[in-house]
């Protein structure tokens, strides 16, 4: 997997949170990184460069010259950093899928969330939108960025539907919504749904009370893995909450800022599956 996203010396976020999971459940990934930050920008501080396009492309033309992306089944793509980003992503997915048709591009179409708001560069929620989601097979929006991309509200399992069916119309087949918070839910818990030309499954798991930098970055990481080495949305859910609950439990119990990500890793290797997914369509 070519994986195209952020990267942080200190703790995990973007690829720092994404390439060890994935690596942990036997993926072979090519990091590539658009920022190369101290820590991530949660902290409100933070050193270090966003990655010119023009070099982020260079990166990619290497690996392209050693012949990787035939070997390629997907393509992920996070945090973006600069605007200039997005076409060199679109250029090297279609790179990519012209060396191997059968590869997937899945898009983290990170902008922000429903408590802080947008934290990327102005113009990327409206690349992300008209340029990006367009061409992914797979988009992994929280419920704040699936209604940007949608121009709606969701905020119910239905409105929530029809807001990934907008977003399905947009280019993905395949959604992963991966907060879904509604007034409705039972107290203490979190939701995460999946949309695809198969059906629509939501997996309820206990929401604990501390913020989570990263975890995002995990999901989409193993939610992508899991379902393009199976092609089945309901159990790459499945897996992706039981290994991203694990890995927030213990951060949650260690009272760590940062994620337990290592600590964690059997949760990668082998997830619980304590947490069934039922059917919403």
């Amino acid at each position: 997997m070519l994986s195209i996203q952020s990267a942080v010396a200190y703790g995990h976020a973007g690829n720092s949170a994404a390439v060890f999971p994935m690596q942990r459940i036997g993926v072979e990934v090519l990091p590539v990184y658009t920022v190369n930050f101290s820590n991530h920008t949660g902290y409100g501080a933070w050193r270090g460069p966003v990655m010119d396009p023009a070099d982020v492309a260079e990166v990619i033309t290497g690996v392209s010259e050693r012949g990787a992306f035939g070997t390629l089944d997907a393509v992920l793509s996070g945090y973006q950093g600069s605007e200039g980003i997005a076409d060199v992503i679109i250029d090297a997915v279609a790179r990519v899928k012209a060396a191997n048709p059968k590869a997937l591009y899945a898009c983290d179409p990170v902008m922000g969330n429903a408590k802080s708001g947008c934290f990327v560069a102005p113009a990327i929620p409206d690349l992300l939108r008209d340029k990006v989601v367009p061409v992914a097979d797979i988009i992994t929006p929280n419920q704040f960025e699936l209604g940007f991309l949608t121009g709606t509200s969701p905020d119910t399992i239905e409105s929530t539907l029809a807001s990934a069916d907008a977003a399905r119309a947009m280019g993905p087949s395949t959604v992963l919504v991966t907060s879904v918070e509604r007034p409705d839910r039972d107290e203490g818990t979190i939701e995460m749904m999946v949309v695809s030309d198969a059906g629509a499954w939501v997996v309820t798991t206990p929401h604990l009370p501390m913020k989570a930098n990263g975890s995002g970055d995990v999901t989409a990481a193993l939610f992508t893995s899991h379902f393009v080495r199976t092609g089945d949305a309901a159990d790459a859910l499945a897996r992706t909450a039981s290994s991203v609950f694990g890995v927030l439990e213990l951060t949650h119990a260690a009272g760590s800022s940062e994620l337990r990500l290592i600590e964690a890793q059997e949760h990668y290797a082998n997830p619980r599956m304590e947490f069934e997914p039922r059917r919403v369509r």
